[in-house]
């Protein structure tokens, strides 16, 4: 930042310009404390969340290789159909593969908590939760609640598949990327990003998982698998 003050005679495409340049509606340009934090959040909301949910869509898959087999054939009808090509509409049509990310999401949802500061006073189960309070939500235990989701410890993407739609049956029951007005706003690219990691991985590898699946490491900020994660692959 502080060298691209220095040249402003240079032009810089990217989100670090547009931070920058960014105004409030006074006016009043983002302080480098203030730039510096949103590409710190654009960074921890999009790449470690995207990357773990890519582990654990690929581990599960691997751990239940039934499921395999209809997402195998779901890729291999689409990309006949858009000549081989991954398109933007290809990756749109891969509900299957879509079904297999969100259940990932909900059996081991990257952040274990969200919150929400409180702006007036609600009552909730019975209790009165004053205004100022803060809320703490967690998707892990949420995404497995008997009451919501039959056999919530199986990996069951078709769970979410009509006429089923389980999230559907009661509201804000699927939470991974969050709700209300704060939900995330980088859903669309998330589905997006992970299924075209998962339709290339998928099409060219055979992969096995190596021992049992991995535990949660719930020492880490953003829950992903226990290490060592080590999958056997080969080409198709």
């Amino acid at each position: 930042m502080k060298e691209r003050k220095q040249h402003p005679e240079e032009e810089h495409d990217d989100v670090l310009q547009v931070f920058m340049d960014a105004r409030y509606k006074d006016g009043r340009g983002l302080t480098d404390q203030e730039v510096g934090g949103m590409m710190v959040a654009l960074l921890f909301a999009g790449q470690h969340t995207s990357s773990i949910t890519s582990s654990w869509t690929g581990l599960l898959l691997m751990d239940n290789p039934e499921f395999i087999g209809p997402v195998m054939e779901e890729q291999e009808q689409i990309m006949k159909e858009f000549g081989d090509e991954l398109t933007y509409d290809a990756l749109q049509k891969m509900d299957k593969l879509h079904f297999c990310i969100k259940e990932a999401l909900r059996m081991y949802p990257p952040l274990i908590f969200i919150m929400r500061k409180l702006t007036v006073d609600m009552e909730i189960c019975g209790y009165t939760v004053p205004k100022g309070d803060t809320l703490f939500l967690s998707p892990a235990v949420s995404g497995r609640l008997k009451s919501v989701y039959t056999n919530p410890d199986k990996f069951d993407p078709d769970r979410f598949a009509a006429p089923r739609e389980e999230d559907k049956q009661k509201p804000c029951s699927f939470v991974g990327f969050g709700g209300g007005r704060h939900g995330c706003m980088g859903e669309t690219f998330a589905y997006l990003q992970i299924k075209t990691i998962w339709s290339v991985l998928l099409r060219k590898y055979k992969m096995e998982i190596v021992g049992e699946l991995p535990k949660p490491d719930y020492s880490a900020m953003v829950v992903g698998p226990t290490q060592p994660c080590l999958v056997k692959y080969s080409r198709r």
